[in-house]
Formats: C-alpha cells, sequence, structure tokens
C-alpha cells in the first residue's frame, strides 16, 4: 500500500494516515494538550529556562545500517538541546512524503521515531504532514524544546581544559557512503546515530553543569569542523593526540580506500566535551556509565598558542594543523 497525494490533503484520508501514525507512537504529550488532540499546538510543562531548537533531515537513503531517517530526526534534535544543556522535553515532527512512498516504510520510520524518543525519554506533541509529488522519498524536520538550569555554549573552552569524546568518529558517514556505494567490511559499518542526552547528564551529575565548560556534537565536518569552531569562537588553540582519538577499524580501512579523512566525516551520536583538566578523569568514567559512551576517551587539550587552529599531534610523531573541510565529503548525511 502507497501514500497517495490525497494522503496529506487534509480529508479523511489524512486524518486516517494521521490516526496511524499516533496508533504507533507512545510518548504524546508534555502538558495539558498533546499529539492526541489534534489541535493546531501542544502545551509544554516544565521548569528552568527553555531552549529551542530546529532541524531538518534529508538523509539517503532513508534507511542505513545501524538506523533511519527517523532515529537520526530524534537523536539530532535532542543532542542540539543537550549540547546546550537542555534536558529534552517535547518534539514537534514534520514530514514531507513522496507520493507513492510505501505505507509500510513510512510506519518503520515512525516505529523507530517512538523506540527513540522512548530511549530519551522524550514525546513528539505536535506535528505536520504533507504530500508531494517530487521525487525526494522522505523530508523530516524535528524542532524540540528543552529545559536548562545552567546553559552551556560551544565557546567556552579556557586554555588548559581537557577534550573529551564519548566513542569512535565517522562511523555515520561511512556507514552511509558505504550503503550508497555497496562496499564491503569484514564487519558492517554502522551508523552511531543516537541520542546522547544520557552521556550529557551523566557527566552534570558526576562534576556539575558549571564544570562543563563548552560542547557540540561533531555533525556535518565532523570532528575537525567543530573543533576548529570551537577554538574560533573561544579564541584559544587546540591540541589533538591522533592515537587517543576513538576509531573502528572499518572506518580507519574505508577512510583509507575512499581517501577521506574520518576527522572530517559525519556523526551523529557523539558530543565534544570540554571541562577543566582536574575533572577529565572523572568526566570520562561517567561517560563510560552510559549507553553511548563506552568508548569515551581524553583526545585532547585546549591550549594558549595558534588561537583559533588545531593542532594534531600524528601517530608517528609529527604534527599539523586539522583544518576546516571546505564542504561536506559525503552529502546527504543528516
Amino acid at each position: 500500500m502507497k501514500i497517495k497525494m490525497m494522503d496529506g490533503a487534509g480529508g479523511e484520508a489524512m486524518e486516517e494516515l494521521i490516526r496511524e501514525i499516533l496508533s504507533i507512537l507512545s510518548l504524546k504529550t508534555a502538558g495539558a494538550v498533546g499529539l492526541d488532540a489534534l489541535d493546531d499546538g501542544a502545551t509544554v510543562d516544565m521548569e528552568g529556562q527553555p531552549v529551542f531548537t530546529i532541524d531538518a533531515h534529508t538523509v539517503k537513503p532513508l534507511f542505513f545500517p545501524g538506523g533511519d531517517i527517523g532515529r537520526l530526526a530524534v537523536s539530532g534534535t535532542v543532542n542540539d538541546l543537550a549540547m546546550m544543556g537542555a534536558e529534552p522535553k517535547a518534539l514537534a515532527l514534520s514530514l514531507i512524503i513522496q507520493d507513492g512512498f510505501e505505507r509500510e516504510s513510512l510506519n518503520e520510520i515512525i516505529r523507530s521515531i517512538d523506540s527513540t524518543s522512548r530511549e530519551v525519554p522524550v514525546p513528539v506533541v505536535t506535528g505536520d504532514t504533507k504530500v508531494v509529488e517530487d521525487k525526494i522519498g522522505m523530508f523530516a524536520i524535528t524542532a524540540g524544546v528543552g529545559s536548562a538550569t545552567h546553559i552551556v555554549r560551544d565557546s567556552g573552552a579556557k586554555v588548559g581544559d581537557a577534550i573529551l569524546l564519548n566513542g569512535g568518529i565517522g562511523e555515520h558517514g561511512f556507514a552511509i557512503l558505504s550503503r550508497r556505494e555497496g562496499i564491503e567490511f569484514e564487519t558492517t559499518l554502522k551508523s552511531d546515530v543516537a541520542p546522547v542526552w544520557d552521556v550529557v547528564k551523566s557527566v552534570a551529575d558526576e562534576i556539575g553543569w558549571e564544570n562543563i565548560h563548552a560542547m557540540k556534537d561533531p555533525t556535518r565536518g565532523g570532528l575537525s569542523e567543530v573543533l576548529n569552531e570551537m577554538a574560533s569562537k573561544a579564541n584559544v588553540g587546540m591540541e589533538l593526540v591522533e592515537e587517543n582519538v576513538p576509531m573502528r577499524p572499518e572506518v580507519r580501512a574505508a577512510s583509507e580506500m575512499l581517501g577521506i579523512s574520518p576527522f572530517m566525516v559525519a556523526n551523529e551520536g557523539k558530543v565534544v566535551m570540554i571541562v577543566p583538566e582536574e575533572y577529565a578523569e572523572n568526566a570520562v568514567e561517567a561517560m563510560k556509565r552510559t549507553a553511548h559512551g563506552a568508548n569515551a576517551a581524553i583526545i585532547g587539550k585546549v591550549i594558549d598558542s595558534y588561537p583559533g587552529r588545531v593542532l594534531l599531534r600524528t601517530e608517528i610523531g609529527g604534527r599539523r594543523f586539522l583544518e576546516r573541510p571546505l564542504g561536506d565529503p559525503v552529502p546527504r548525511v543528516c
């Protein structure tokens, strides 16, 4: 059974489609008015300072090793909230679906949205659906609101701080590229796509929000883009130790085969966190206690030389600048 234009036209067919989606989603309210009401909006009960974000997702293919556009949509928005120290409270979801899209594929994506939102947990409280003639497959737009008691910015790195990462780099971008190009490895390379609020909260509970100086998720442009941006905003230098950066063998193999630096490839389940050096070990241990932080590591430090630049101490003992990518080496990954 396929999605038809009338499924997005506002009549009985559209109401039937929405009811089908509603029957799959478990978490649908964050206040007095939720998704079940099918009103023009929803209410959200929360304390603390509100943080708001929005994401558009155009990943190709829609289903990839380790995830799909549904898991990506929830994780991307949850992670943007988490990077500012905000506990996710509610999501809004808008789907733009191609005429002729398989209904069971849509339901599979909704089931993925449901399981990922329960993983956080965070409810989907309002949304919108459109059906279009263009051959797009599906686009997913998610907006999220969170509550923060202490706002964390991406510009707060200080000289002497440690740079932490909760796991291996390059997994999302290379997993999608391998599926697109039919590249096989000895073991399946899976995307790291996941919501990482648990990682952030674990560290905050361990060392205190005030000791998380900066955070950012290394999505498009990868670790290189994010660290250069953070260094530039804080007007500090950063030095990475290459051998300390977690990396799966499959990622290393893909990088060598395709000539693409893993430092410039997108991640969707990672957080770069900058904390005072004296709290670094405790923070890493807190990361390792979570579902998405088993391979956490201290990967570098903030330095006073080369402000706005990132220096990589290589495995062979040399040093070079880790430059920002000119563009995304793997387009349409998020």
